[in-house]
């Protein structure tokens, strides 16, 4: 079943939890999710199965949106609900439409942003989460984000709750975006709700609940996605019998293409990916 099932992740359940209970729904032995979603958080989380799990290298540079509720005056130890609270302004922040959309707006472009000590990002080969479970210091370095879009959606003045909409590059944490927008609003905040609707062009609206999962086993093949399907815009090669069997045994042929990736097929079936690289074609992911 090499194939890519997109579930819309509930609260309350690991990304890691999602990967074993799709293994075990579909008697798959082999899956990975593309990318963690937080307990807390809910949305889009594309599972790869059997040899489609060699396609988690093509997942890394994906961009995401997401729609975000912070809580202003209330600061928490991780930054959203699963933390302590560590700060609380005793007067409210005075808010407008006009200043929170002036200050999203200040968010758009490339910037830096330091990730949360509870991330799960590597330091000295050791996950932050780990040094703040264990009380211990580290420096933390700062990653290059971009922020394409950010839009305000809603403000519950009476809650002190914003709602925005997020469209950002791969590794931006939405929990340290919402403290720095608490913080150009003059207070602290938390993230207290986090949906992710898309992973590049994966949506929302195309994935299902693992409970939706489990009452369609029957019907599963009509939810699944042919890795094909996701490189439809790269360029096509196609291979005769020998030149098949030599691309099999990863010699590299040449072809007279500019660099880059190809789908390749032979008798008109899909045979998987491969390079090519100043004129030599390379074996990448195969799934016949």
């Amino acid at each position: 079943m090499d194939k890519i099932l997109l579930i819309n992740k509930d609260i309350g359940i690991t990304s890691q939890g999602v990967v074993s209970r799709v293994k075990k729904l579909l008697n798959e032995p082999k899956a990975g999710h593309t990318g963690t979603l937080d307990p807390m958080a809910s949305g889009v989380l594309p599972i790869l199965l059997g040899k489609a799990t060699k396609l988690s290298k093509y997942f890394v540079e994906h961009n995401k949106r997401y729609i975000a509720t912070l809580l202003l005056d209330k600061k928490s130890s991780t930054g959203d609900l699963e933390g302590q609270i560590i700060a609380n302004k005793d007067e409210s922040t005075q808010i407008n439409k006009e200043k929170v959309e002036e200050v999203l707006n200040s968010f758009i472009g490339k910037q830096k942003q330091t990730p949360s000590i509870y991330s799960a990002i590597k330091v000295n080969g050791k996950k932050l989460y780990e040094y703040a479970r264990n009380g211990e210091e580290v420096d933390i370095p700062e990653r290059e984000i971009e922020i394409y879009d950010i839009k305000l959606i809603d403000i519950d003045y009476d809650k002190k709750e914003i709602t925005f909409e997020a469209f950002v590059s791969k590794g931006t944490y939405i929990r340290t975006l919402c403290e720095d927008i608490a913080e150009k609003l003059g207070t602290v905040g938390m993230m207290v709700k986090l949906v992710r609707t898309t992973v590049n062009d994966f949506k929302i609206e195309d994935s299902i609940t693992l409970e939706e999962l489990e009452n369609n086993l029957d019907n599963v093949d009509k939810y699944l996605i042919d890795p094909e399907m996701l490189f439809e815009s790269y360029g096509r090669i196609d291979l005769d019998e020998r030149k098949k069997d030599l691309f099999y045994n990863g010699v590299k042929l040449t072809f007279e293409l500019e660099d880059g990736l190809y789908n390749i097929y032979s008798d008109n079936k899909y045979l998987g990916l491969g390079t090519i690289k100043e004129k030599l074609l390379k074996r990448d992911i195969l799934f016949i």
